[in-house]
């Protein structure tokens, strides 16, 4: 699979955004490093990077990584190696045996849900739900069609439904002026299509996915709350993964899920959707930090803790006595 977040066209939008992105490769690696700020200082971060065929490609990653941070004064290097030639059962070894520790959020999933589209779609449609195969095949008895459109100027659509869920849900979504940046520098360039339901000519459920070389990233999504329980989601979606079939993408990737042992995590809800559609799961390493300054690293830590500290005791404080 090849990560959108590793791509020219990422990188691409991430300049618009006005930072300073550095793309490197040699025998068997490549990664795509931002700088970013954050209260260490300056950090050079490569989402769900780098990549690599082996570990000895990792290893001339890395070292590259570290050569960078250095030229551009980065404190740490942050890493995502979701493709690094690392075994899963033996990566975080690997990571701690390099100098690396965890960082202390992940910044992407650790846990994604990835549907494989090199089949026939009778197949895809098969390891699906029942109700999500009947609402695809059917819901066009209802009045609702399904477009795509590359015009950034639709993201209003998304946007709309977005400030409807953040309503309903009490949740704060990315900014409009985010997406409206997304949409204005991926859209045009083929990498982002948003996908619209519409019952009668009107908008209804709204979906923005990602491309990549190979794989299709389902990115955000909302709907309209008065049309509810058409369930026009499901359909949008399938129609977004029949879409990524017939331009001859290999997967769709449903971005992060909850782990089946966490039945209250917040992402509970989200995982249940994701899983109707069958396929995968995929789990990645996590995030990483290599400490290039190791005294500014290690202030940085350590001002964490005490902050984590002060936070807890706080809570202890306010906490109502039995």
């Amino acid at each position: 699979m090849e990560y959108f977040l590793q791509t020219p066209a990422w990188a691409d939008f991430q300049q618009t955004l006005g930072r300073r992105v550095h793309m490197r490769s040699g025998q068997g690696w490549s990664f795509l490093a931002i700088e970013e700020k954050n209260p260490a200082g300056k950090v050079l971060y490569a989402p769900y990077g780098p990549v690599a065929d082996s570990v000895a490609a990792f290893d001339a990653a890395l070292a590259d990584l570290v050569a960078v941070a250095k030229s551009c004064g980065a404190v740490f290097v942050r890493i995502e190696p979701v493709t690094a030639g690392l075994e899963p059962g033996t990566a975080a070894a690997a990571l701690k045996d390099r100098g690396m520790q965890p960082a202390p959020v992940n910044q992407q999933p650790e846990l994604s849900w990835i549907v494989d589209l090199d089949r026939d779609f009778k197949d895809v449609l098969a390891d699906m739900k029942p109700v999500n195969r009947n609402l695809y095949r059917n819901i066009h008895k209802k009045g609702v069609t399904f477009r795509s459109t590359q015009d950034p100027d639709d993201i209003r659509i998304l946007l709309n439904f977005l400030h409807m869920t953040a309503r309903r849900n009490g949740f704060k979504p990315q900014s409009d002026e985010y997406l409206t940046q997304v949409a204005s520098s991926l859209m045009p360039a083929g990498a982002a299509t948003l996908f619209v339901a519409e019952l009668h000519g009107g908008p209804i459920a709204a979906a923005l996915a990602y491309d990549s070389a190979d794989t299709r990233t389902y990115a955000h999504a909302a709907l309209d709350d008065t049309h509810r329980k058409l369930s026009a989601g499901i359909p949008l979606l399938v129609t977004l993964m029949a879409d990524a079939q017939e331009k001859g993408l290999k997967h769709v990737d449903l971005w992060g899920v909850a782990p089946a042992d966490q039945p209250d995590h917040k992402w509970a809800g989200f995982t249940a959707f994701k899983k109707s559609f069958g396929g995968r799961e995929i789990a990645y390493p996590g995030t990483w930090d290599l400490p290039v300054n190791k005294p500014r690293y290690a202030a940085y830590q350590a001002a964490r803790r005490l902050r984590d500290a002060l936070r807890s005791a706080l809570k202890r404080v306010k906490r109502p006595t039995p």
